[in-house]
């Protein structure tokens, strides 16, 4: 790598640790929040705290996460993504601090609105930068990947140990520190945002009259207008690429339905009781809950190796059936003692990563290239947006009902998942974008 992808490259692996660091250290905190707050005084009325109504603001701030994704797609394609990933950096520092300063549940519920917002802006920044900046793409989206993961799996074990010893305002103040310096590396980088398009040799709408380009292609997007891009989507869902939306659907509601709630059920679970030790009291669920998001690097690194053997369209059924059994299973191995919920953690966690890279690859496959980016802008829409309500759905099983009777929800959702994945194996793969 030349010195300005390896720039690029450093930049977005930051940005993408610091967004998955705070997604997935989010549900490492509800149940202190369950603990803390009694009420949530919304002026003119007052709710109880329970897993249903803080399920509810969770699923406000990732539901922003994913809605913000589409309209940010299209912003991109008409701002540089570096004042966009520092303006991500800092929103979401500044919603930290919120956070920590949070004297009621309703203020929590504020700064989770907030880190949303912010953190929705990175997916199609990060993603254009590399696509647009680097010459060596294919190793500066393996680098951005790994990063992520690393977000994923350290993140939330960093939290868990700060948590061990600090109080949670203070420890969610700490953790706005590292979005701050990373920023601040934003701000001062030297970087070619269109490095890779200007050694590309294509024309584009900034040609001069010799066929020279200056690089940027802006203009190029299909996407101009609001009647450009009514006319793309309704172009794109009257193909097959609604069936992998509402794939996405699936995949977004059982990630966060499961996800979310998970080291609040752990910590209910026998076999997981709190260690006392040193003075100090040990949540041993908390750290079951960081095993599976590692154990998921590996599931999305097997998916991603798959996806380059065959169609993707077999990845979906496979995997997703896979978690609909999962699903049933889980409750079960509580109660059977470690023996059982080990082993079915770990494959809770690595088939829950397994499938991204599948329905992903599905995407290119199933969309014309002319509307790549704006395909893309509705997955992260079905995922972190339609998905959120997964948080809210745990929230409400969970005040209402059983564990094992939402666990037979998120089970029917992994077997939804694979009758879609099932139908795109079985119908013409012969698809506008393959």
């Amino acid at each position: 790598m030349n010195s300005n992808d390896r720039s690029i490259v450093g930049l977005v692996m930051m940005a993408h640790a610091m967004v998955h660091t705070y997604e997935l250290s989010i549900p490492v905190l509800v149940p202190i929040w369950l603990a803390e707050f009694e009420v949530i005084d919304l002026f003119f009325v007052q709710l109880p705290v329970n897993a249903a109504t803080v399920g509810g603001l969770v699923a406000i701030g990732y539901g922003l996460f994913g809605i913000g994704a589409l309209p940010s797609g299209v912003l991109v394609d008409r701002v540089d993504s570096r004042p966009l990933i520092t303006a991500c950096l800092v929103g979401m520092g500044v919603s930290f601090v919120l956070l920590a300063l949070s004297p009621t549940a309703l203020v929590v519920g504020l700064a989770l609105a907030v880190w949303g917002v912010a953190a929705s802006v990175y997916h199609p920044s990060g993603l254009s930068l590399i696509s647009r900046g680097v010459e060596e793409r294919g190793s500066a989206f393996a680098y951005h990947g790994m990063a992520g993961n690393a977000g994923i799996a350290v993140g939330p074990l960093v939290t868990i140990l700060l948590l061990v010893a600090l109080d949670w305002r203070l420890v969610a103040g700490l953790l706005a520190v590292p979005a701050a310096v990373a920023a601040a590396f934003a701000v001062r980088i030297d970087i070619d945002e269109r490095a890779a398009v200007a050694t590309d040799g294509g024309r584009d709408a900034t040609d001069d009259a010799d066929g020279e380009s200056d690089g940027d292609d802006r203009s190029e997007t299909s996407v101009d207008s609001l009647a450009d891009f009514l006319t793309t989507s309704k172009t794109l869902f009257a193909s097959a690429f609604a069936v992998v939306f509402a794939v996405t659907f699936f995949s977004g509601l059982y990630y966060r339905g499961v996800l979310t709630f998970l080291p609040e059920l752990l910590r209910d679970v026998e076999a997981l009781a709190p260690v006392v030790f040193g003075g100090r009291t040990f949540e041993p669920g908390d750290y079951l809950y960081v095993a599976l998001l590692m154990v998921g690097v590996g599931g999305q690194y097997v998916g991603g190796k798959l996806t380059d053997r065959g169609r993707p369209e077999f990845g979906l059924a496979a995997g997703y059936g896979a978690l609909g059994v999962i699903a049933l299973l889980f409750v079960p191995a509580t109660e059977f003692g470690l023996a059982a919920l080990l082993p079915i953690a770990a494959l809770l966690g690595f088939f829950l990563f397994f499938v991204q890279p599948f329905y992903q690859a599905s995407v290119a496959e199933y969309s014309p290239p002319e509307a790549r980016g704006l395909s893309y802008g509705f997955t992260y829409l079905g995922v972190f947006g339609v998905g959120a309500l997964g948080a809210l759905l745990a929230g409400t099983m969970l005040t209402y009902f059983s564990p094992g009777e939402l666990f037979v929800v998120l089970g029917a959702l992994g077997f939804g998942g694979a009758a879609l994945g099932g139908y795109l194996v079985i119908r013409d793969p012969a698809v506008p974008g393959s």
